[in-house]
């Protein structure tokens, strides 16, 4: 089985998409979270 030897560009280049997309990630989770508390929070105060 053969691997695949990147350059440091790429390497980099991967580095940066993988952190772009933890943070994406990150965001989103903390978008739902803070969207179902206004949901739930709401509720609750009526």
């Amino acid at each position: 089985m053969e691997t695949v030897n990147l350059t440091e560009s790429q390497k980099k280049a991967r580095r940066g998409r993988n952190i772009a997309l933890g943070a994406v990630l990150l965001g989103l989770v903390v978008v739902f979270y803070i969207v179902t508390l206004i949901k739930f929070g709401g509720g609750m105060a009526g």
